[in-house]
């Protein structure tokens, strides 16, 4: 028990980048100005999916839902990089790395989750255009979104707390800029083959499930329009599946790199990099992706532009 609670009150050193001090300075300019990107990018799309009556839909329903996990996720992690990016501190308390790792797990899992249940609306869409509204009923949309977050939450509860609880005799400095289950488990003093095989469990069911219920989706789907045999059907489809596509393969492309693989091959340098590119470049990526490539998105942006030049 007293292991356990000097490990508590232990603070951390994300050693992060601090190998590589010229591209600190780059790096902090490049993360600042994403996290900027990414709170305004997914601000503008919860206010248009909340005020635009057009997008009253389940597609936005969800579409906000991400948005609101992308800020959230951003929030977990940039700000404390950022502090470190900018001078020799590197430092983060043990009730900071504990906070930052529940909530930044928590965040990603569901956010894993979320990306399967909007898959399911474009086959519902297109597959189902005529049952479309009573598939998707408010309460369906609803109950697959809290879904989506009590799965995130429930597996961020057991995997940071069995991690956290790890005895880890004073080694504190983790090769990471922010606190991550996979790092977490390195520092520990024991045997964790049982942590890698529970973290790659946990991965299973989170990260290689939901891609497996997002590659069925698109599957029904391009059934569906070859049997159409239409240019016109391709095009719908592709519009309204594109950003979808796009958002997913970003996401799941990096952070499959990341936890489904052992713990022995986790390169410090490589991992550091993935990671930076699923917390930091995919949430400012998303809200673009949505903006440039959906015309219900710039026709609401083109609305309420027009609507504040006439008032």
């Amino acid at each position: 028990m007293g292991m356990n609670n000097s490990n508590v009150q232990e603070d951390f050193i994300l050693l992060g980048f601090s190998d590589q001090s010229n591209l600190e300075k780059i790096l902090f300019v490049v993360v600042l100005v994403s996290y900027f990107l990414t709170l305004v990018g997914n601000t503008v799309i919860i206010l248009i999916s909340s005020i635009d009556p057009k997008l009253k839909t389940p597609m936005y329903f969800f579409l906000t839902h991400l948005s609101l996990l992308d800020i959230c996720f951003s929030t977990s992690i940039v700000p404390q990089l950022l502090w470190n990016l900018r001078g020799p501190a590197k430092t983060i308390t043990a009730l900071g790395c504990a906070v930052q790792l529940y909530v930044s797990l928590a965040l990603g899992s569901t956010e894993c989750v979320l990306l399967a249940v909007m898959a399911f609306d474009r086959y519902a869409a297109i597959c189902k255009p005529l049952h479309y509204a009573a598939v998707m009923n408010q309460q369906l949309c609803q109950a697959l979104a809290g879904i989506a977050w009590l799965s995130g939450v429930g597996n961020s509860v057991i995997q940071s707390t069995v991690t956290l609880w790890l005895p880890r005799c004073g080694h504190r400095g983790l090769h990471h800029f922010f606190c991550e289950v996979p790092s977490m488990i390195k520092l520990a003093c024991v045997d964790i083959h049982a942590n890698e095989v529970q973290l790659f469990i946990a991965s299973l069911v989170l990260l290689l499930l939901p891609l497996a219920l997002i590659l069925m989706s698109y599957g029904h789907i391009v059934k569906a329009v070859i049997r159409i045999k239409s240019v016109q059907a391709w095009r719908k489809a592709l519009g309204t599946c594109g950003s979808h596509l796009m958002v997913v393969s970003l996401f799941y492309g990096t952070i499959t790199a990341i936890y489904i693989q052992p713990n022995s091959s986790y390169a410090h340098t490589q991992g550091k990099f993935i990671s930076l590119f699923y917390t930091v470049v995919t949430p400012t990526l998303n809200p673009l992706i949505y903006t440039l490539r959906n015309k219900d998105v710039k026709g609401a942006l083109r609305r309420l532009f027009h609507r504040d030049l006439g008032s």
